[in-house]
């Protein structure tokens, strides 16, 4: 008997990779990339800064000026973070690296750490700031 039905092709599976669902360790290593990111664009930021301030007083004043504003304040703030996170969430990966935490349950616990620690400790240095 001849089969006359019709073959449907698998659709193609769409992933859905927007960081709301990501698991939390898929979550730290995308905020470690774009961390990352923002400390090498920073750095040409920070450059000019202090190569401005270091070539008179007025230029130093002009820098101090400029760091006193809140818009300024809030940028540092966000390269605080971005320091900071990338450092915590590297100390996680070099311990991922020789084999510590690799299981599932510790992968998940020691995301959850780097994002606490890092935006506890930009909260510290936010309050500094202001």
């Amino acid at each position: 008997m001849l089969d006359l039905t019709i073959k449907k092709k698998p659709r193609p599976i769409w992933f859905n990779i927007s960081p709301a669902n990501l698991p939390v360790p898929g979550l730290v290593s995308i905020l470690h990339r774009i961390s990352g990111l923002l400390l090498v664009m920073g750095l040409i930021w920070f450059l000019y800064l202090l190569d401005m301030s270091l070539t008179s007083e007025l230029g130093f004043r002009h820098v101090a000026e400029y760091l006193a504003h809140p818009i300024s304040k809030l940028a540092m703030l966000g390269f605080a973070w971005a320091f900071l996170h990338h450092f915590c969430a590297g100390i996680r990966y070099l311990l991922l690296d020789v084999h510590r935490g690799i299981e599932l349950p510790a992968a998940r616990m020691s995301s959850f750490i780097v994002l606490v620690i890092s935006l506890a400790l930009t909260v510290i240095i936010g309050m500094k700031l202001w």
